[in-house]
């Protein structure tokens, strides 16, 4: 199906993202993390997109959905407000792939923090940043979607380093991830398994991409 917009402004949480995305419009990185988000989404705003898409990766809350798992939800959960996707939109992605995706200020980072989510909100799926664009965008009356893709699945438990990767530019911080691992070398496998884990979702995010040009 066409956008059913002339253009439509992309927050991409990190730069890897941010190469995939800019096949479908002009693209602000948002760093991962909800004030990034926020700046990102009103510069998108600012420059008159007349949409907005929330684009990357997200952590799973069903144990059913492995990495590399499609979410188009059809709404957004965000401080107990639930936002719900613009039908258009959604019918260009492809329609919704679940009813709804959570939004939190902080990272959920254990499996058991997972699970209790999952069972307390019915969400599939957690990330950082669309509830800040669900919601400004809600508020300048703008229409928005997301297009995530599950990253680190219900069952795993972030490694230390993963939560110390990240800067507000979207970029992988190596010498934070080195000096984490110094400190805490037992953690390299799981580190290793969700390096593979993100590999997965963006090659997903490829591929599905490639069908919405």
């Amino acid at each position: 199906m066409p956008l059913p917009h002339t253009t439509i402004g992309i927050l991409a949480g990190l730069r890897a993202e941010a190469r995939i995305a800019r096949a479908l419009g002009p693209v602000e990185i948002g760093g991962g993390l909800p004030p990034g988000a926020r700046a990102a989404t009103l510069r998108l705003i600012g420059t008159g997109a007349p949409a907005l898409l929330s684009f990357g990766l997200a952590g799973g809350l069903d144990p059913a959905l492995p990495p590399g798992t499609l979410i188009i939800p059809a709404a957004i959960l965000h401080h107990g407000q639930i936002y719900p996707a613009d039908p258009a939109l959604l019918s260009w992605l492809g329609g919704p792939t679940t009813q709804r995706l959570l939004a939190t200020d902080t990272p959920i980072a254990t499996a058991s923090a997972k699970h209790a989510l999952f069972s307390t909100t019915g969400a599939t799926a957690v990330d950082l940043e669309s509830g800040e664009l669900a919601s400004i965008a809600t508020a300048h009356r703008l229409p928005f979607a997301a297009l995530r893709v599950i990253c680190d699945p219900a069952t795993t438990t972030l490694p230390p380093a993963a939560l110390a990767a990240l800067d507000n530019t979207g970029a992988i911080g190596a010498l934070r991830i080195a000096a984490s691992l110094l400190r805490h070398p037992t953690q390299l496998p799981a580190l290793l398994r969700l390096a593979a884990d993100a590999a997965t979702a963006h090659a997903t995010l490829r591929r599905y991409t490639a069908t919405l040009i």
